[in-house]
């Protein structure tokens, strides 16, 4: 995997907005105080007039890009996770939401390889939050090519978008000429017979390699790239779901309230199947080189491999 090309969503985040910004001069980026590491510093260096640091008010920047929507600008709002969707929850559900402003959250350093920062920025729950809000769709792409479709999707899309993408280097995986991103539609990656792997974000990429480890113990496992969890591809889930009989779901967040959730209630409702939630287990992050993090909560490809093993 040494040869593998890696880079951040967050990276591929800022580059996006750049080439976002070229073609189309509504568009509007703001931040709180974050530039440099969120990325959107980047569109800042090209689009100085259209980005707008707001300083550390993130409740603040949510209102100011309402304002912005209601007068036909396309803003895009960056901060961390923890802050973005926990933060300004508030504003962003009765000041973007409620009245349906075209408003983009780009929540960068979401889950628990924010690493050495530790627990208070290791948002864990911002999906959850994030999915209960009315008409939000809420998107976590795995790679660079996913994230940078992602953020021409979110423009595209009419209405409140909130995008989670990670600081943490990740294999480019969907790097292929096939390669199609549409809102709501998750992406079968891997065919299989014995089990289903639901993925997002990150783990995607871990889920391909814990299959791969699967195969070598004579496990056949299908894999599914699910990047919107909001709105869910429900017949894909089903169909695979109907032809192997088991599913597993992986996320970088709890298992409550996040893709696991999300499967789990489509399942119960349209076809009852056993299930295993693979994520954090009601409990905080803690601070730590993020793969070593990763390891420990058996998120990285060896521990789901693990899990799926002694699960099926």
């Amino acid at each position: 995997m040494a040869d593998v090309k890696k880079i951040a969503t967050r990276e591929s985040y800022g580059n996006a907005l750049v080439e976002l910004g070229k073609q189309k001069d509504n568009l509007y980026v703001l931040d709180a105080d974050l530039a440099e590491a969120t990325k959107t510093g980047t569109f800042k260096k090209a689009f100085p007039d259209r980005h707008i640091d707001c300083g550390i008010q993130e409740c603040n920047m949510v209102g100011v890009a309402a304002g912005l929507a209601a007068t036909g600008k396309v803003p895009f709002c960056s901060s961390f996770a923890m802050f973005a969707a926990g933060r300004a929850f508030e504003q962003v559900r009765n000041s973007v939401a409620y009245p349906k402003l075209n408003v983009k959250i780009g929540a960068t350093h979401a889950g628990i390889s924010v690493g050495e920062d530790g627990a208070s920025h290791q948002c864990l729950e911002d999906i959850a939050l994030m999915r209960t809000i009315p008409g939000m769709v809420v998107m976590c792409p795995s790679d660079d090519v996913e994230a940078k479709a992602a953020v021409f999707a979110a423009y595209e899309h009419e209405g409140p978008v909130y995008i989670r993408f990670g600081r943490l280097a990740v294999p480019v995986i969907n790097d292929n000429p096939g390669y199609k991103f549409e809102i709501g539609k998750g992406i079968t990656l891997r065919e299989g017979s014995d089990v289903t792997i639901v993925a997002s974000g990150l783990e995607v990429g871990e889920a391909l390699g814990a299959a791969d480890m699967l195969a070598k113990e004579g496990v056949n496992a299908e894999v599914i790239n699910i990047h919107t969890i909001k709105p869910l591809d429900k017949d894909l889930i089903l169909a695979s779901a109907k032809k192997t009989g088991k599913v597993v779901t992986v996320e970088e967040h709890s298992i409550y309230g996040g893709l696991g959730s999300a499967v789990a209630e489509v399942l119960s409702e349209e076809m009852p199947t056993k299930l295993l939630r693979i994520g954090v287990h009601d409990t905080f992050g803690e601070s730590g080189p993020a793969t070593e993090l990763l390891h420990k909560y058996e998120l990285d490809a060896e521990g789901i491999c693990k899990q799926v093993k002694a699960w099926v």
